[in-house]
């Protein structure tokens, strides 16, 4: 399997020159990572895929002069359908193990930078996600992000 092609995605607009390439594993079912971001000089591109298990993969637009701000969107990514997602500067990106013992695999166009880092709460009531658990599994630093009407989106 292909995970990468320069050329083809070149070809779609998709040129990216990666920087980093990082995994996480989640032991538990229904744990939520996210909603996460990093401010310029530092915002990513990211290409995602599950190489164990599934999540439940939702990127928000944070890009002030879209269309679509402040909308949300997602797709399931598993190893078994061997699928990817990219997604551009300028998202919040977040996702929800659908099975236990989960490993992503993501790669990024920037450093990653502490300082940059930046976040919404999962729950966010103006945003309304559809997760597929009502009780997931946070991190403490996860349990703090603010909400979309609290932000000042640096994009």
């Amino acid at each position: 399997m292909r995970t990468y092609d320069r050329a083809l995605f070149a070809r779609f607009g998709l040129a990216t020159s990666w920087e980093q390439e990082s995994q996480s594993m989640s032991c538990r079912k229904g744990t939520i990572r996210g909603l996460h971001f990093q401010r310029p000089p530092y915002a990513e591109t990211k290409l995602l895929r599950v190489v164990a298990g599934a999540v439940f993969d939702v990127m928000v637009d944070l890009r002030k002069s879209s269309e679509t701000y402040g909308q949300w969107d997602s797709i399931e990514l598993s190893s078994a359908a061997h699928n990817m997602v990219y997604i551009p500067r300028g998202f919040a990106h977040g996702f929800c193990t659908l099975t236990a013992d989960t490993i992503v695999l993501y790669k990024v166009d920037a450093p990653y930078s502490p300082e940059s880092e930046g976040g919404l709460k999962w729950d966010d009531e103006t945003l309304n996600i559809g997760w597929p658990t009502r009780e997931p599994f946070l991190s403490s630093k996860d349990r703090l992000l603010s909400s979309l009407a609290d932000l000042a989106s640096p994009f």
